[in-house]
């Protein structure tokens, strides 16, 4: 799928911070996927209270729900990372990960988002995204 992902002069430079400021796509099937985190298939925490660890396990996650749309991570267009309590030094965490998932693509749009809490208070991450594949 055709997509541009573009760097206004006008805007800092994002891509060093592991996200693209703009991102279009042509027509094509959109793919919205609900936040993943580090919950296995039983429903167990991963990763313990590591923010970075859980970061994987929730990018591992996401490459499955991508996966079962027909989708990959070079597809996703936009990124919504929930952190509870989040800090600066949360966004640090987050590079190795996101920069192993997204190795060789061209990075998405991203918001991080400080929250409260999640819906499962072992859980330090959440990341929703949205994708565009041919239809």
């Amino acid at each position: 799928m055709a997509k541009e992902h573009l760097q206004p002069p006008d805007l800092f430079a994002s891509e060093k911070l592991g996200f693209t400021q703009v991102v279009t796509s042509a027509p094509g099937k959109l793919v919205f996927v609900s936040g993943q985190t580090a919950l296995d298939a039983t429903l167990a925490p991963q990763g313990g209270d590591d923010l970075r660890e859980q970061a994987a396990v929730a990018l591992q996650n996401l490459g499955h729900a991508l996966a079962a749309a027909g989708a990959t991570p070079a597809d996703v267009t936009s990124l919504r990372i929930y952190i509870p309590n989040y800090g600066p030094e949360d966004a640090r965490a987050l590079s190795r990960p996101m920069a192993t998932f997204f190795e060789g693509c061209k990075l998405p749009a991203q918001t991080l988002i400080g929250v409260q809490a999640l819906a499962i208070p072992a859980l330090r991450i959440e990341i929703e995204a949205t994708a565009v594949v041919e239809s």
